[in-house]
């Protein structure tokens, strides 16, 4: 079954529409999504992603560069702390500029060229084992201490120990590399920043790329500090932003051979296009090819992971790899959230810059990493990889955030996730919150409270949906109010307008939406967060759905809307959609164009598309009349009659669970609705009276609905069958045309009005249904199964 799946997705590749020239337009979309819902999920605060391609190139900037003190947008020119990759772009470089300058040997002991680097066997110690992580050091300087200066970081690496003897283990290490930048400066005799710049960054034009950007004397980057991206918020409140992130670097004056380089994607792609050309970039040779090549190829000693001088290729931080890209490529990742892949045989590049870091040191995208490798590869016309297990991830599923839930099977929608997380993924948001009474977490907390007293969110405003923000007004033209425990403004979305007003959303840079729907197509909360987003796209601000369960399960039924769209027909979808509401906006931000800078907080643990009552999750009823799942099973097929005349049972205990009139047959239509045998549901002869709505106060006969098998009854089917039925021994009376606006397709409700089958009318509906399926698929955040 996993192969089949696999083999499915890799056709589907391989057929895909290019995105211009050169990449696979599908997988692009992907890698989009990925980077956006790790932003959603507070993975990184923003990102900058590129991949090149034989001179191909898809480039794209997403999220925020800075939360705290004031949230600014991602660029393309956002300068990043590189962090770890100033290993390879800066000093692996510098350092075999000077073995083909003949200054330095890679297979002679450091102690040659900093004779004081002796003691506990470390005289032995290679620059070669350095370069490869295989010397033997620990992984970094101690934390500890008031020390400053290089010479201060010379003398602790003298007195480091030495756990292994050199060569015999691998172990990542920030010491190799703070040793090969003093050795860069002991040989050249300039100091390492200025040797990288003259050259290297400078021969190749990487005019944004250096040490201290903050410091005009020694950095030759543009003091534009409005471009680099900070990382982390300090103890004593200071963010820092063009100063490393790096403690040790820090303390070595900003310049390390292990961090403090600061670099943007275009630098770093002119530096891959410098290496695949093999040394030579734009005319100017920096490296020698046979250089190049000896640099990225495997230099480790037998048995231990596989590194080149400087680069990874298989060792277990080669996690951006993926599993497509072969061993072979060579790259490096950075502790803020970057990293550079490259694979020679296909002549490709893949960067990601984020501040993973930013604010709080919480972030963070190694999944995402290893899933970017994948998609990349994936992007790639004709690129020949085989199938390795777990190579064609379509998504974050296989790489989750820990899920802590109260029981196995049991949910967390997206507010418990939000609420476990800490609320970091609206800190430093100025908030208005689409929601009502269903906006609840699992101890029935309302979000309003929660994100009222989150810290570092301020929560501007409320958004009601029809029904009030405490769901229970059933009457049109609901004013706005204000919110009784918080004082908030509530703006309703029911009165007036469906949509915020441009004035609403002033002082407001991220819109949450937070209600619970039922799964039917012309159920209103759909409509208005679809109105909401639009809002947001126009309004250029954030919208973020807090996801939640679909109460009826996957299962798909009923007509695709073929009529306008309308307050009870948001968008072109059947029925009985089997879609959460995060699902829906990404579809629908999708295919109306809003442009709206979506993001869902995922539910999590067990699965979101099931039973209700398979959840765990406290039931609360979404609108006056919808009084519990079997309720909501029933609403997609007895609700679609609703403006015919025929009570469906509100005014009743029972809405949605009786349908009557009183010039109906009770036991008659009973009798001939269990003679359809329709499966999953039996009909019983009752007569009630409403006190409201259709028929208020009058005797109504007709039947209740018994559900003897959910997992075989088609709700949809329920409502055609009606239709037809009441319409062959009562259309003077039913007023079928009402429910036109409701079914959403005129052929069906033509049909039913003809006399037509139920297996007639919805041999119309499998074409487009199986369409929308297609449709929907990019779009589905939860596996589906049987």
């Amino acid at each position: 079954m996993r192969f089949t799946r696999l083999l499915a997705m890799f056709l589907l590749s391989a057929a895909a529409a290019l995105a211009g020239p050169g990449f696979h337009v599908d997988r692009l979309a992907a890698i989009d999504d990925a980077i956006s819902q790790a932003i959603t999920d507070a993975r990184t605060p923003g990102a900058v992603f590129r991949m090149e391609h034989n001179g191909d190139v898809y480039q794209k900037a997403y999220g925020s560069r800075s939360l705290v003190p004031a949230v600014e947008a991602m660029t393309e020119d956002t300068i990043f702390d590189a962090a770890s990759l100033t290993k390879v772009v800066a000093t692996t470089t510098a350092v075999m500029k000077l073995v083909e300058q003949g200054k330095i040997d890679t297979e002679v002991p450091l102690s040659r060229y900093l004779p004081e680097f002796t003691g506990n066997g470390k005289e032995a110690i290679t620059v070669r084992q350095l370069l490869t992580h295989s010397s033997g050091l620990r992984a970094g300087l101690p934390p500890s201490g008031d020390w400053k200066g290089k010479g201060a970081a010379l003398k602790m690496a003298c007195a480091e120990p030495l756990p292994n003897p050199p060569g015999t283990a691998y172990r990542y290490s920030d010491i190799n590399f703070i040793l090969l930048g003093l050795l860069v400066e002991r040989v050249s005799g300039a100091p390492l920043d200025e040797f990288c710049t003259r050259e290297v960054f400078g021969p190749l034009g990487m005019k944004d790329t250096g040490y201290r950007p903050f410091d005009p004397e020694t950095s030759p980057m543009p003091q534009d500090t409005a471009r680099i991206a900070p990382t982390e918020k300090l103890a004593d409140g200071r963010v820092l932003r063009g100063v490393v992130h790096d403690p040790t670097a820090r303390r070595m004056g900003g310049v390390a051979g292990h961090a403090g380089v600061f670099t943007t994607i275009n630098d770093l792609g002119r530096f891959a296009r410098f290496l695949l050309g093999q040394g030579k970039l734009d005319g100017v040779r920096v490296l020698q090819p046979e250089t190049v090549a000896r640099m990225t190829a495997v230099q480790s000693p037998a048995g231990l992971a596989r590194r080149g001088f400087g680069w990874d290729i298989d060792s277990p931080y080669a996690g951006p790899r993926g599993e497509i890209f072969p061993i072979g490529s060579y790259g490096h990742t950075g502790w803020t959230g970057t990293r550079l892949w490259i694979d020679p045989f296909s002549k490709t590049s893949v960067i990601f810059l984020s501040n993973r870091n930013h604010p709080d040191e919480k972030g963070n995208v190694i999944s995402l990493q290893r899933l970017l490798g994948n998609l990349a590869a994936q992007a790639i016309p004709d690129f020949n990889f085989a199938y390795v297990p777990g190579a064609l991830a379509p998504d974050l599923e296989n790489n989750p955030p820990p899920v802590a839930t109260k029981a196995a099977g049991e949910v967390l929608n997206g507010i418990d996730v939000l609420k476990r997380d800490e609320f970091r993924q609206l800190r430093g948001r100025k908030v208005g919150l689409i929601t009502n009474h269903t906006g609840i977490d699992r101890d029935r907390n309302s979000t309003i409270d929660l994100l009222r007293a989150a810290p570092g969110i301020e929560l501007v405003c409320l958004f009601s949906p029809e029904h009030g923000i405490r769901g229970e007004e059933d009457h049109e033209k609901i004013g706005d109010t204000t919110d009784d425990k918080t004082g908030l403004p509530v703006y309703s979305l029911y009165g007036e307008r469906r949509s915020p007003a441009e004035e609403q959303l002033k002082g407001i840079d991220t819109l949450v939406f937070d209600i619970q729907d039922i799964g039917c197509r012309f159920y209103t909360y759909v409509s208005t967060m679809t109105n909401c987003m639009e809002a947001a796209g126009k309004a250029k601000i954030r919208f973020l759905v807090l996801d939640r369960v679909n109460p009826i399960g996957p299962r798909v039924e009923g007509p695709v809307l073929t009529g306008e769209r309308s307050f009870v027909a948001a968008h072109e979808i059947p029925l009985r959609h089997g879609m959460t509401v995060g699902e829906l906006a990404r579809m629908i931000n999708s295919e109306q164009k809003f442009g709206a800078d979506l993001g869902v907080i995922r539910c999590e643990g067990g699965k979101p598309v099931q039973w209700f009552d398979g959840t765990g999750l406290p039931w609360r009823n979404p609108s006056p009349n919808m009084r519990g799942p079997t309720a909501a099973l029933l609403y997609p097929g007895v609700g679609m009659l609703e403006f015919c005349k025929l009570s469906v049972g509100r005014g009743t205990d029972a809405p949605f669970e009786v349908l009557g009139a009183p010039y109906l047959d009770d036991r008659l239509l009973a009798a001939e609705l269990n003679k359809s045998g329709l499966p999953g549901i039996r009909f019983v002869p009752v007569r009630f009276t409403p006190s409201a709505s259709v028929f208020a106060n009058e005797e109504c006969r007709g039947v209740r609905f018994i559900v003897t098998d959910r997992e075989n009854f088609r709700p949809v089917d329920l409502g055609i069958t009606l239709a037809c039925v009441l319409q062959k021994n009562h259309g003077d009376k039913l007023e079928l045309r009402k429910a036109s606006k409701l079914l959403g397709d005129a052929k069906s409700l033509e049909a039913i009005a003809a006399g037509s089958t139920l297996e007639q009318i919805k041999a119309a509906w499998e074409a487009p249904l199986e369409s929308f399926e297609k449709r929907r698929s990019s779009h589905l955040l939860y596996p589906r199964t049987p």
